[in-house]
């Protein structure tokens, strides 16, 4: 099948401190997030002037993949949008109309499955072509990535340059904890056609870089940036529940690897490398954050593999291959769906 474009798809930031509240209510409409909360939420985006590094980190992605486009045969354009904040998707689908785009590709900055993680970006691709009308171009989600090699292997690097930080000699007491964000248990759950994808999926890549950087260690995935009503349960322990639990145990130093995201943006570094690392100094543990994918190039080549896939005659046989989720296509109609409202 013919496509004539890729679109980056991302969640988006705000870029000044007039955009805080506005983005904030973008992102938690209709969710019940109490006022309290997002106000809360806001003051860490102040703390950085009111500016997420994200859209930056996506202009910087855009960049690296046009670049590697050229430079290995894809002619193909790259546009970016994104779910809550300028560059809209919509504004952005409506400018590929006018460029003649009619059928593309759309490269989604979140490795795993699940409804927040997955399926609602492909309702917000849905929603964009809708209210662009009916000349919007089709536009098809590039399958999950949460075992490739271009994101597993920046991840395992990153790890490693992190624990040469640690003193050598406490090695012993030395733990590696994954990170992710925590959704609602009743959303994990339901991800996938059988449920528990989001939680399989992020339990493989932790198994797949611990093993390959450091497998003589324990290490825990665990969970941050909660949200959300306080009495909805949410995957736990909290990050920093975890940090004093592992100082209870006698855990002297810890590297902290954000598996769950793509790249160094607010939800790193404030609950990280903030909040995570002053829970960590009151404990006495040392605390060291391993970097995220960001623009390494084997993750661009990532993206342009995925691109392959779709395009190329030989992805057909690689696709058999992979088996299980028909990497052809977008998620099946049953992955991911939206989970159940509490009553």
């Amino acid at each position: 099948m013919a496509y004539d474009a890729v679109v980056l798809v991302s969640f988006g930031g705000p870029e000044g401190p007039d955009d805080v509240l506005p983005f904030l209510q973008n992102v938690t409409r209709g969710r019940g997030v109490p006022p309290e909360r997002l106000a809360e939420v806001a003051e860490h985006y102040h703390h950085f002037g009111g500016v997420s590094p994200i859209n930056q980190q996506c202009r910087e992605l855009l960049a690296a993949v046009r670049a590697d486009f050229a430079a290995n045969g894809i002619d193909l354009p790259v546009y970016w949008g994104n779910r809550n904040w300028d560059p809209m998707l919509a504004d952005t689908v409506a400018q590929m109309r006018d460029d003649g785009v009619r059928r593309a590709l759309a490269f989604v900055t979140s490795a795993f499955g699940g409804y927040s993680s997955c399926r609602q970006y492909q309702e917000d691709i849905t929603a964009a072509r809708a209210a662009v009308g009916p000349d919007a171009p089709v536009i098809e989600k590039l399958r999950q990535f949460w075992d490739h090699p271009g994101f597993v292997e920046p991840h395992v690097d990153a790890v490693r340059s992190a624990l040469a930080q640690l003193d050598p000699a406490r090695r012993d007491s030395t733990r590696l904890v994954f990170t992710a964000h925590s959704v609602p248990i009743s959303a994990a759950d339901s991800a996938g056609p059988h449920g528990g994808r989001y939680t399989a999926q992020l339990a493989e890549t932790a198994r797949l870089v611990h093993a390959a950087a450091a497998p003589d260690l324990p290490y825990d995935l665990v969970w941050q940036s909660r949200s959300g009503p306080p009495h909805v349960p949410w995957l736990e322990p909290d990050i920093n529940d975890h940090l004093e639990t592992l100082a209870e145990q006698g855990v002297t130093g810890v590297v902290v690897s954000p598996i769950g995201f793509v790249s160094d943006h607010l939800e790193v570094v404030w609950d990280l490398d903030t909040e995570a690392l002053d829970t960590a100094k009151r404990l006495g543990v040392d605390f060291v954050r391993a970097g995220t994918p960001g623009t390494d190039p084997r993750y661009v080549t990532m993206v342009r593999e995925l691109v392959r896939e779709r395009i190329d005659p030989d992805g057909a046989e690689l696709r058999r291959r992979l088996g299980e989720l028909p990497m052809w296509d977008t998620c099946p109609t049953v992955c991911c769906v939206p989970p159940r409202r509490p009553s």
